[in-house]
């Protein structure tokens, strides 16, 4: 069991890690917002995370199938929600109510953690990168000890994802202070762009 916790928490890291869309976010509101701000969202991805290992560790053929028959579908979908989430935050001027000691008074969280959580879930492309990291660390729990191995395994990635989203948004904060108001608006036109860009790329790519 504890190897299996041990891996988790290793795969939960590796996942999270790559400073892909969600970092950019969570990036983006840290440094806008505060860190609370910035966890939640890493706590949507995370959750989103542990809902789709479960569904790999649970039934990897059955999601294999669906994927590949509406792999076109779903990636566009996708690629549509990053383009509004990059709208969005270019469109954002959080030099309005922001400070460089204090965190904003907004109270967002709800809304935080449900877009992040809704943007990781559009990108079903991690279920196989979660395929390929279960298979390079020999990650299955087995089903016929009971639910348990799954669920810990399930949770440890879980745990991983958190701790990454932890550290960045440590960083950061103790970074904040050092963005003036107008390169925090920059930012934000910046992070937009790059979200945006990446969403019509992959729309583009998709369709030709």
């Amino acid at each position: 069991m504890l190897q299996i916790i041990l891996k988790g928490i290793f795969i939960g890291i590796m996942v999270s890690a790559p400073m892909g869309p969600m970092g950019i976010l969570c990036a983006q509101r840290t440094l806008s917002r505060g860190r609370g701000h910035g966890l939640v969202t890493g706590l949507g991805s995370a959750a989103s995370d542990f809902f789709y290992a479960f569904l790999v560790l649970w039934g990897i053929s059955h999601i294999s199938g669906f994927l590949e028959r509406y792999e076109k579908e779903t990636f566009i979908v996708g690629s549509i929600i990053l383009i509004i989430f990059g709208l969005g935050v270019s469109l954002t001027h959080p030099a309005k109510n922001w400070s460089p000691q204090t965190e904003t008074k907004e109270t967002r969280y709800m809304l935080d953690f449900l877009s992040s959580f809704m943007l990781t879930l559009s990108n079903v492309a991690i279920v196989f990168v979660f395929i390929t990291l279960f298979a390079s660390f020999n990650f299955i729990p087995q089903e016929r000890h009971g639910w348990w191995p799954i669920v810990i395994g399930c949770l440890s990635i879980f745990a991983g994802a958190m701790l990454w989203w932890y550290f960045l948004t440590l960083v950061l904060s103790r970074t904040r202070k050092f963005f003036s108001r107008r390169g925090l608006v920059i930012l934000n036109r910046i992070i937009g762009t790059v979200l945006m860009g990446l969403g019509i790329f992959g729309i583009i790519t998709e369709l030709f």
